[in-house]
């Protein structure tokens, strides 16, 4: 079991339904672990603020853990 598997499964064991962000070259082994994810959708955003606001949004309204995932900048 790879560590990306490995935090993916702590992510559905924690109830994590959606997580928002920018995929990227530093991420892609999680993105791929959360692909194969049944449980978790990724959310692709345009800007890594964004993200943030939505997954801060995410988390106030349903009171629940909000995601955000970003990768690194230009």
């Amino acid at each position: 079991m790879k560590a990306s598997d490995l935090m993916v499964k702590c992510l559905e064991n924690e109830d994590v339904d959606y997580i928002f962000g920018l995929p990227g070259e530093e991420n892609l082994e999680l993105m791929e672990s959360l692909f194969s994810s049944t449980k978790i959708k990724f959310i692709t955003t345009r800007h890594e603020q964004g993200a943030a606001f939505m997954a801060d949004v995410y988390g106030r309204i349903k009171h629940k853990a909000g995601v955000c995932l970003a990768t690194l900048g230009p």
